[in-house]
Order: structure tokens, then sequence, then C-alpha cells
């Protein structure tokens, strides 16, 4: 298939050179037209030297480059439906954001709450137990009074009572006073 396009593009080109040759001016001579053909057969040999000598890596060569523009061609579509991917991502995630952040706000304010809740509940607990201290403190302080009270009321009463005794005691019953005492206090 190859050879026979090579030997139509050959023709092509032969009937290219004579008809350029024939309209360049009048009539061709034998030896323009033995000397055009001469020429023909110098390239269509120099292309199959070369095509001999480079062919394989000049097929190579396309070949690659055909399978690099393949290859280049078919990471770019799998690039492109990776990036569609990923829009489509972004996208849903830029969607769903209202909803994180109500949620969010949802879940701050259903903690502020219960810390509110807490913080109540702790005061008054506080509250109460400050009230409880306050109650035993004034009970001790009014037992404190009342102890005070007693022991200064016990004191005016032996004063007073000194006084009285002093004042309708004689010395005489006054002695025999301590000598009773001391007579009991021996004798038990």
């Amino acid at each position: 298939m190859k050879r026979v396009q090579v030997i139509l593009a050959v023709a092509v080109c032969l009937l290219a050179g004579t008809a350029v040759a024939h309209a360049s001016g009048g009539e061709v001579t034998g030896d323009q037209l033995w000397n055009y053909l001469w020429r023909v057969i110098n390239f269509i040999i120099v292309v199959g030297i070369i095509w001999k000598l480079a062919g394989s890596k000049i097929k190579d060569l396309l070949s690659g480059r055909q399978q690099e523009i393949k290859q280049n061609l078919d990471d770019l579509q799998v690039r492109q439906a990776e990036a569609e991917r990923k829009l489509k991502e972004v996208e849903t995630s830029i969607a769903n954001l209202e909803q994180e952040k109500q949620a969010i706000l949802a879940e701050a304010k259903s903690q502020g709450e219960a810390l509110k809740v807490a913080i109540e509940e702790k005061a008054l607990s506080d509250a109460e137990m400050i009230r409880e201290q306050a109650k035993k403190t004034a009970a001790n302080e009014a037992l404190g009074a009342v102890e005070s009270m007693r022991a200064e009321v016990a004191e005016m009463v032996v004063q007073a009572a000194e006084k009285i005794v002093q004042e309708k005691l004689s010395d005489a019953d006054h002695d025999k006073l301590v000598d009773e005492y001391l007579t009991k206090v021996v004798l038990n």
C-alpha cells in the first residue's frame, strides 16, 4: 500500500514537472525532456537511498510523534475529567457550606445554653451553701453572745452577792463561815 502511494507521488511530481516545463515557454525539446527525466530519476534515487538508510527511523519518528500526540490527548481528556470532578466537588462543598454553617451555629447555641444552665445551677448551689454557712455562723455567734451574756450576768450576780454579803456579814460571821468551810473541806 505504501509503495503504491510512493509511485503515485512520483508520477504526480513528473506530471507537475512536465506541466511547468511546458508552461514556461513554448515547445519542449528532446534534450530538455531527457534532462528533466534524468533529474527526476536522480531525485528518485536520492529519495530511495534516504528511504533505505533512514526510512525506518523516519517512520519510527513519525509514528512515535503520533503516539505521543495521542497520549497527550488522552492525558488531557483524563485531566479534564478530573478537573470537572473536582469542580463538582467544590460546587457541592460550597452548596453544603451554608448547611454546615447553620449546623455549627446551632451546635454553638446549644452548648451556650447548656453552659448557661450549668452556671446558673452552680450559682444557685453556691448561694444556698453561703446561706447555710451564714445561718450556722449566726447561730454560733448567737450562742457565743448568750454565753458571754451569761458570764457577765453571773459575774454581776457574784459581785452583787459579794456586796450584799459584805454589807450584812460582820467580821465575826466571816471568821465563823471560813472555819466551817475549812472544817468541811478537811473532813471530806
